[in-house]
């Protein structure tokens, strides 16, 4: 569950499926999207499906904006129920990237390499970023 965001951000999101909602704790507010909610405005029989479609189906309501995620997207979700396969590629944006040291410690050397680039022709190297937090792990001991 992520904090909230900004109004504007909130209310730009299309919401199709009236799923979003929000929850207080404390002096924080969270939103969250709801697949009980979504099954009941438009995606009948949702929870049938097995979890880690549910997992995908709550990703692409969070992450609906009418251009990269649509209603259209979500509904392909549904229409495995019937279907149980698909063409159509689900657009998931994971909130973290765990990477261990052997892939990790090149995709470091590529954002160095890039930055260093930029650097070179006069830009801004501070642009070249992961678009998703990454946590690297090291999994041996260092002596």
């Amino acid at each position: 569950m992520a904090q909230s965001k900004k109004a504007s951000s909130v209310s730009s999101h299309p919401n199709s499926f009236k799923s979003r909602r929000t929850l207080k704790v404390g002096t924080k507010t969270y939103v969250y999207y709801s697949l009980k909610a979504a099954e009941k405005n438009g995606l009948d029989g949702i929870s049938a499906l097995p979890n880690s479609m549910k997992v995908l189906l709550e990703n692409l309501l969070r992450h609906e904006d009418g251009r990269t995620v649509t209603a259209d997207d979500i509904l392909a979700v549904k229409s495995w129920l019937t279907r149980r396969k698909s063409t159509r590629e689900i657009a998931y944006r994971p909130a973290r990237v765990l990477m261990q040291d052997f892939t990790g410690v090149p995709a470091v050397v590529d954002l160095a390499t890039m930055r260093s680039a930029m650097s070179e022709i006069g830009g801004d190297a501070n642009k070249i970023n992961p678009l998703t937090p990454v946590d690297l792990v090291i999994d041996h001991s260092v002596m």
